[in-house]
């Protein structure tokens, strides 16, 4: 280091480098010495020739090194700081300063800047950079990570403010941008050992530069913030990424709890406005600017009227950026014209805000302009024109009744019928009604016709629902006559095989033959219940079920029933809610869609059950969720991976006797039975299905909450009571039975056990027997359902003279189809048809005993 004027003035080397080899300096003095030696001991004038010889052969070296220095040929080496003076000279000229360490701390090189930033005089004064830092405690921990990155060898940087200029123990506070990168210097130069290069800079202009500048933009977002005028900007989603002081409290937001992306368009836009807002569309580099008038909500649910100048910038693709929106208060201030003002307010709101699409087009069809719920309506539809046809808003099969009406509006035609074209056709077809008005020349700015669209979609799905219950009721109450005539017929033919069967041994011929009789009647009596359960007339035993429970009995059965080839998984769902259903009825509706999946899976697949609960929210976001009103309910789902349900036959599958089986291999009344339990249990039942890919029924059963604790309801006997020894009387009996065959079946039936049977075959000959015989009767057992006067009017009639008379209803229908045509707490017996002699027998023996 030289000093001049005592300041460091050119480089600084704490450590300088050596170059040579020792060695071999070592050896040469050695030999030199060793030759003295031997020429001391020596005789003078044996030893005078060798030393002559000696300083001739060191002054020939000498004259050659002096030459060869002269031209060139040899160089001595300089030293360590003069290596590359090059490079030296950059270094020592950069205004940042430099100091280069080994790993361990120990100083190598400081440039002329280190030295003046650290206030060092002279090359004593120099210091490593931990040494410089460690009057602050504040700048231990910067410090301390930048030399743990030197050790690791990789670079690092820090900024630290000291409270005073470095080297000085007074002045202004300084900030010092201090960073650190690993140096590792060639073998063939010396090098070989790594090092480490520290840069020092003094920051503290750049950082008021900084402090200056972001004051400024506090000032400028202070303007923008309380200027008379609202302002925000939100992004390509409609996300409110800024919002002004003004807007802000206009809108009754907190600013201070304000985050970008909290609020969207939506929040603040009433109606569709938000539609409008996001119709704007631009070419990529574009920028665009529209004016709207619509109203904005204010966080208390207010209106407010205001006046948007929209600015919108495109980029690549045309895809929009983020926008610059400015609001004008259209709810005060001062306009030229105050009625003026409140008209465009009105019509402003009036014309966005109604749920009309409305839209002004040219001569040639093209759309004009719009108001916000057109554009909601018709959104989905993607054009790169700016004024689209109308006609690209609509399916095909609309477009030549639409062009027929603008054709006729561009004639100055008048009266011109609404028409009801789809708006899109496929799996969620939409409609609207169009209302075409030709606008007369003259009145307006190239516009043609004005079109006024309402959407009819939920109409349409209305009247499908309507009319898909109508069906469904009809087809109902056609089964339930059926079915109720084909068990008075079957409780005959079961009747008689009975009354046979007693007469006959098993070894009899005939025996087999009445055998056949009864068996195939009995078939036929469960399609008879099939066909009950699809009208809503067979009888339930609701009772509070805990569905996971009832999947978890019926899994074993499913798999049976489905083989080998399907796999079945149920995903049981957490915290289900109860429901009340028949827990009979309701294992046959799971094991019915289970089988229908099952054959829909003849080549293996996979059946998935699953259950969980639905809120009163989520009841409405269901696929192809028609006409069930929102509410909470315990959702079932049948999922199979079958060859799906084609959708010309899916608007058939619950109705009976429809079948896509061959015949004799299914009756068509599976899901007409399911339907039926279904909307009895009060709930509801949907599937959506796809080709090749696979079906889903949905089963919809309404929560129940208990009152308190229910009690359980004591399990009906579903299989005959244990056989009755005695089952013969000696009690009176009038048998009241419109169908002839039914009630000679039943007359002899309680005869053949010795019982005093007295006929009628209406109410009114009832009533006659009764008094015929003194109300000396024990026991009546009626109809239902009979002409001029039913079975539950009978009994109110019975009731006013025999209060304590024991009454049995046999029935087709179910138990509480007339049960509600009963006065409150009426007690009687229930037997349905068709019954078996021994059933009839069995039942009028419990209740004379009862």
């Amino acid at each position: 280091m030289s000093d001049m004027d005592g300041a460091p003035s050119g480089p600084m080397i704490s450590r300088p480098e050596r170059s040579g080899n020792i060695g071999l300096l070592i050896g040469l003095a050695l030999l030199l010495v060793g030759a003295a030696a031997a020429f001391a001991v020596m005789d003078r004038e044996v030893a005078q020739p060798f030393i002559l010889a000696l300083l001739g052969i060191l002054a020939v070296v000498g004259v050659f090194c002096l030459f060869a220095g002269a031209i060139g040929f040899l160089r001595l080496s300089a030293r360590p700081g003069e290596a590359n003076p090059l490079a030296s000279a950059f270094v020592d000229t950069l205004e940042d300063g430099a100091l280069i360490t080994d790993l361990d701390g120990r100083l190598v090189y400081a440039n002329k800047a280190y030295a003046d930033l650290t206030g060092a005089e002279t090359a004593a004064d120099i210091r490593v950079v931990e040494r410089v830092f460690s009057s602050d405690p504040d700048a231990a921990d910067a410090i301390f990570r930048l030399s743990q990155a030197m050790r690791d060898s990789r670079r690092a940087q820090e900024e630290i403010r000291m409270p005073f200029p470095l080297g000085r123990a007074d002045g202004a506070a300084r900030w010092y941008r201090v960073s650190v990168r690993p140096l590792q210097v060639p073998k063939e130069r010396g090098g070989g050992k790594p090092m480490a290069v520290w840069q020092l800079a003094d920051i503290t202009r750049d950082r008021a530069e900084q402090e200056n500048s972001f004051q400024e933009l506090q000032r400028v977002i202070n303007f923008l913030d309380h200027a008379p005028a609202g302002f925000f900007s939100c992004d390509a989603e409609g996300r409110i990424v800024y919002l002004n002081a003004t807007l802000a409290d206009w809108l009754g937001y907190d600013l201070a709890q304000f985050d970008a992306g909290d609020l969207d368009l939506s929040s603040i836009v009433r109606g569709d406005g938000t539609e409008l807002i996001r119709s704007i569309k631009g070419q990529a580099g574009e920028v665009k600017s529209e004016t709207f008038d619509l109203d904005f909500v204010t966080r208390n649910g207010r209106g407010l009227p205001v006046r948007l100048l929209h600015r919108v910038p495109f980029g690549e693709n045309g895809q929009p950026g983020d926008s610059r929106t400015l609001v004008l208060n259209r709810s005060r201030g001062e306009e030229a014209s105050e009625a003026l003002r409140a008209a465009e307010v009105r019509f402003a709101r009036f014309f966005n805000n109604t749920p009309i699409a409305i839209a002004s087009l040219d001569k040639e069809g093209r759309v004009l302009r719009t108001n916000a719920p057109f554009l909601k309506l018709f959104g989905a539809v993607d054009t790169d024109d700016e004024s689209p046809k109308l006609e690209a808003y609509v399916a095909e099969s609309g477009r030549q009744e639409l062009a027929k009406s603008l054709q006729a509006a561009a004639n100055g035609i008048g009266e011109i019928a609404p028409i009801d074209i789809p708006l899109v056709e496929g799996n969620d077809p939409r409609s609207a009604t169009f209302y075409v008005s030709a606008v007369q020349e003259g009145e307006g700015d190239g516009e043609a016709a004005i079109v006024y669209a309402l959407e009819t979609t939920q109409q349409r799905a209305l009247e499908a629902q309507f009319a898909q219950s109508q069906k469904m009721q009809a087809i109902g109450q056609l089964a339930g006559g059926v079915a109720h005539d084909f068990n008075n017929v079957l409780t005959a033919i079961i009747g008689f095989s009975d009354l046979l069967l007693a007469s006959h041994r098993p070894t009899d011929p005939s025996f087999q033959d009445i055998m056949n009789i009864k068996q195939n009647a009995n078939r036929a009596a469960g399609l008879v219940r099939q066909l009950l359960a699809f009208s809503r007339r067979q009888t339930l035993r609701p009772q509070q079920l805990e569905l996971n429970d009832v999947l978890a009995d019926l899994s074993i059965l499913l798999d049976r029933l489905l083989g080998e080839k399907v796999e079945l998984k149920v995903i049981h769902g957490r915290d289900l809610w109860p429901v009340m259903a028949d827990l009979n009825q309701l294992e046959q509706v799971i094991v019915n869609l289970a089988v229908n999946a099952g054959d829909a899976m003849s080549d293996g697949g996979r059946l998935t059950i699953r259950t969980r609960n639905v809120s009163e929210a989520e009841s409405t976001q269901f696929e192809n969720i028609r006409g069930m009103p929102p509410g909470e309910y315990t959702l079932v789902e049948v999922d199979d991976t079958g060859h799906g349900i084609p959708p010309d036959v899916m608007e058939k599958i619950f109705d009976p006797f429809f079948s896509t089986k061959e015949v004799g291999k299914g009756t068509g009344l599976g899901l007409s039975t399911v339907y039926g339990i279904v909307k009895q249990t009060g709930g509801f039942i949907f599937c959506t299905s796809e080709v090749d890919v696979g079906t889903t029924f949905r089963l919809f059963l309404p929560r129940h909450i208990p009152k308190v604790v229910e009690k359980k309801k004591p399990e009906p006997k579903e299989t005959e009571p244990e056989k009755v020894k005695d089952l013969t009387g000696s009690a009176s009996i009038l048998l009241v039975e419109d169908e002839e065959a039914v009630r000679a079946f039943g007359a002899r039936a309680l005869a053949s056990r010795g019982y005093t049977v007295y006929e009628a075959g209406s109410g009114n000959e009832a009533l006659e027997v009764m008094e015929e015989t003194g109300g000396k009767i024990d026991l009546v057992v009626s109809d239902v359902v009979m002409p001029e006067m039913d079975g539950p009017t009978l009994l109110v009639e019975l009731r006013k003279t025999r209060p304590d008379l024991k009454i049995i209803f046999v029935s087709g229908y179910a138990e509480d189809a007339f049960e509600e045509n009963l006065p409150p707490g009426e007690q009687f017996f229930f037997l349905p048809k068709p019954f078996t002699l021994k059933q009839l027998a069995t039942t009028v023996k419990d209740v004379l005993n009862g």
